[in-house]
């Protein structure tokens, strides 16, 4: 067993912060969390000093892409290197995320199980996956890559991560069906284009229509699977909300329709705003891409301040935003920017967002019984939530009772029991 004293508890249900606090953890698991002086444990407990720095909860990614390199065609469609230096690249990316303090990330599309074999394995290091391996789409839409010439893409030739595109509620309940069968733990699908999308399909065109999308969480819930939606605005959105998805994706126009946001509240529906993506598309993407994402910018924000006001849970998402992996935390980091307290930033990326991933008995809180996934800090993200950024500030990151980042542990000693 280990303890880890003295640090101040920043719990992840929002509840108020306990200082001088301490965390007894047995194997993966919290046995005991609480101020100091409440708890107790046997002789032979390995003690870890942490007296004035932060713990708080394993961060959550909601929506990442770690497969995705930058939107250049070549890249995006496997042709500038050997498939063996993408998978390489991609390992990286994954282990960086972890040392950034990430314990648990949705992967919205790219990514097959692969690599979440290899972390459970052990054969690299990295957070807890929630797998989507890919998007579905119609004809037309997010999944189906065309070049401007006309050119299909002919990147999926891997049966462990088949191309998205299905027409029909039919080809839809097949296609949910084999996405689950390759591993996907959560289905992802398309109802609108997005900022990224091609001249003339943009953030508030329809992709799918109501009977297909029906079909498609029908299908998922039978499965057991959750749902998650990319839907930027226009019918495309309201149909999603509609049908039940679990989370709305992007939702940049939610504001435009408040009576959707009533009905996310409802139906637990939660909202990932991925706001980093749009900060990068207004800046360096195709000129058309710049005008979309510059022109829902304020929209955007008043969606957010809506859907708190509604009582809709937001979590935290980076969709990968500017292909900078392991800076996960910069979306958190926005969220407080465009208007959320730091506390509910901070439940952003934990518990809310462990409930957004179906993990929340697991993850997500500090709480006795739930894996010990832990971020150790030298400094008060409640003051400053830049300090989740700064690797200097980062003193451990834990998953599962095993120290991924250690700056601690070579001052423990081992104490009698209390």
């Amino acid at each position: 067993m280990k303890v880890l004293v003295g640090a101040n508890l920043i719990d992840g249900t929002g509840g108020p912060v306990v200082n001088d606090g301490a965390v007894l953890i047995n194997g993966d698991r919290i046995e005991a969390v609480g101020p100091r002086v409440s708890l107790e444990w046997p002789e032979g407990t390995e003690v870890i000093d942490a007296t004035g720095l932060t713990i708080l909860p394993g961060l959550i990614d909601c929506h990442d892409h770690l497969a995705s390199k930058n939107y250049q065609l070549t890249s995006r469609w496997g042709l500038d290197e050997p498939m063996s230096m993408g998978y390489i690249r991609t390992a990286l990316a994954i282990e960086d995320t972890l040392a950034a303090g990430y314990t648990c990330v949705r992967e919205a599309g790219g990514l097959d199980y692969g690599f979440k074999q290899a972390i459970e394995e052990g054969l690299i290091n990295g957070p807890r996956l929630v797998l989507s391996v890919g998007i579905i789409s119609p004809t037309g839409g997010l999944a189906d890559r065309v070049s401007g010439s006309g050119h299909h893409n002919a990147y999926h030739f891997d049966p462990q991560t088949p191309a998205g595109v299905a027409d029909g509620p039919d080809a839809i309940r097949a296609k949910v069906r084999e996405m689950a069968r390759v591993g996907a733990d959560v289905i992802k699908f398309a109802t609108t284009g997005g900022a990224s999308s091609r001249p003339g399909h943009g953030p508030l065109d329809i992709e799918f229509g109501p009977d297909e999308v029906k079909a498609l969480v029908e299908e998922s819930k039978s499965l057991e699977r959750r749902t998650m939606c990319h839907a930027v605005g226009g019918p495309g959105l309201r149909m999603c909300v509609e049908a039940g998805v679990g989370s709305i994706e992007h939702g940049c126009y939610l504001a435009e329709d408040p009576d959707l946001l009533r009905m996310m509240a409802d139906k637990g529906t939660f909202f990932v705003p991925t706001f980093e993506v749009y900060e990068f598309h207004s800046t360096v993407s195709a000129p058309h891409m710049i005008e979309r994402a510059k022109a829902m910018m304020d929209l955007h924000k008043e969606s957010l301040h809506q859907a708190l006001a509604a009582g809709v849970k937001v979590v935290a998402g980076t969709d990968a935003g500017g292909f900078v992996h392991g800076d996960n935390a910069r979306e958190v980091e926005i969220l407080v920017d465009r208007g959320m307290s730091n506390m509910q930033a901070i439940q952003a990326a934990t518990g809310w967002a462990s409930e957004c991933t179906g993990l929340e008995k697991d993850i997500g809180t500090l709480e006795s019984g739930k894996f010990a996934d832990l971020l150790v800090l030298d400094g008060d993200p409640l003051r400053d939530i830049g300090v989740l950024r700064d690797r200097e500030r980062i003193k451990m990151v834990m998953k599962g009772g095993k120290a991924y980042v250690d700056k601690l542990s070579g001052a423990a000693t081992t104490g009698l029991g209390r």
